[in-house]
């Protein structure tokens, strides 16, 4: 078994870098805990296979197959209940898939979802695929002004949130969304891949479900896909379970070593990304053709007051507005970094671009600007270097989007 220290005192990093070590036999111990791939559990006796299964039936986290993970995966399963808090992690293939569990293991036909309009885009296309078809009923709200309590229904079961929002970082009030969810015996779920458990812990805020895309900030390397959902207490961890086993929910030893040494990193590499992104964000608003900066660190950010109540840092995402330009100028501008490759994830080490489709700004309630956005993911490299990066290629702004615009 691995040691877990979620529940030892000491500050978050300390309890990250030491929870799931795997523990002394004979005196010694490894630093990492090994990679333990199998397939098939083999058991002592039937005896021993029928009290595993017993086990198991009664909720405890222990395999019986190899579908269920081996010490390598409950070692970042107890890396994640330390970042995240909460009584269970459930590992899944990607973040879009620990989402798809969230929903499944939680809704039947009839049921109703208020969702915050800013979600991460592939949850409008679950709604539209499977959820609709299955007879669940999705609704999209800017949780402010009364809007969220307005919408809940009689079988309203869920409440979906992402804060701050996938592209214009859109930061909302978590604990107040809780108390209402608390008053109607709702489900309260949040994506918090943003901030991973290193900058805010929605559980410890009241959200009965953080689901995390650990593809990103966690695994931090820009080489692994995985999801997890943490749940709060063990009757939602119950639901989770049952659902998590029958659609064989599953992923590699390997990716969960991976994800494992990522964790490891994650405050001093979140600090970074913090520190280059401030620099970028603060350089970005004095330039000329660059309107509204998004980065709820900046003063300036409307979600700014709640950011510094709620959050113990920022990360690396920046998104910025570029004046008088389309998709195509800002394609141009994308087109001329070099530092920053055009890619839609982030989380990872590497600085990224996207320019962001402006069917995806319409959903959101916050979005009232005139111009093309660009989403950057500032990386580890040198802040200096980026910032020559990026005004060599703003450089080209003006005469790509008159080019874009003229036709």
């Amino acid at each position: 078994m691995t040691h877990d220290v979620r529940q030892a005192s000491g500050a978050l990093a300390t309890r990250i870098v030491h929870a799931g070590s795997p523990p002394f036999v004979n005196g010694t111990a490894p630093v990492n805990v090994p990679v333990e791939r199998t397939s098939t559990v083999r058991h002592a006796s039937t005896a021993a296979q029928h009290e595993v299964h017993a086990r198991r039936k009664a909720g405890e986290n222990v395999a019986s197959y190899g579908r269920h993970g081996s010490q390598t995966h409950r070692a970042l399963e107890d890396a994640l209940l330390a970042l995240e808090g909460g009584v269970r992690a459930f590992l899944v293939p990607s973040g879009l898939s620990a989402i798809s569990l969230t929903f499944l293991a939680l809704l039947s036909p009839g049921d109703h979802v208020i969702v915050t309009d800013s979600i991460y885009a592939p949850v409008r296309r679950l709604d539209a695929a499977l959820l609709q078809r299955l007879g669940i009923e999705l609704s999209y709200v800017a949780p402010a002004d009364g809007q969220l309590e307005a919408a809940i229904r009689p079988h309203t079961r869920l409440i979906y949130t992402e804060s701050p929002g996938s592209l214009l970082y859109e930061i909302y009030d978590l604990p107040a969304i809780a108390r209402v969810a608390r008053r109607h015996d709702i489900v309260l779920a949040t994506d918090n891949t943003w901030a991973s458990g290193i900058l805010f812990r929605p559980l410890d805020a009241g959200a009965d479900i953080s689901v995390l895309a650990a593809t990103k900030y966690v695994a931090g390397h820009s080489d692994v896909m995985l999801g997890a959902v943490i749940a709060r207490t063990d009757a939602v961890a119950a639901r989770i379970a049952a659902a998590h086993d029958v659609l064989g929910l599953t992923i590699g030893a390997d990716d969960a070593y991976l994800a494992l040494r990522g964790v490891r990193t994650l405050p001093v590499r979140m600090a970074q990304h913090q520190h280059n992104a401030t620099h970028v964000a603060q350089w970005l608003q004095t330039q000329p053709g660059v309107g509204r900066v998004y980065y709820p660190a900046l003063p300036e950010d409307p979600g700014h007051a709640l950011w510094k109540r709620d959050f113990k840092g920022a990360n690396g995402l920046v998104s910025f507005v570029l004046e008088g330009a389309d998709v195509r100028a800002a394609e141009h501008v994308a087109d001329a970094l070099r530092l920053f490759a055009i890619g839609a994830s982030w989380g990872g080490y590497e600085s990224l671009v996207t320019v962001v489709a402006p069917e995806r700004l319409d959903d959101h309630a916050q979005w009232n600007q005139a111009g093309a956005v660009l989403r950057l993911h500032v990386g580890l490299e040198d802040a200096d270097d980026l910032i020559a990066d990026l005004a060599q290629a703003l450089q080209r702004a003006p005469a790509a989007a008159l080019h874009a615009i003229g036709g």
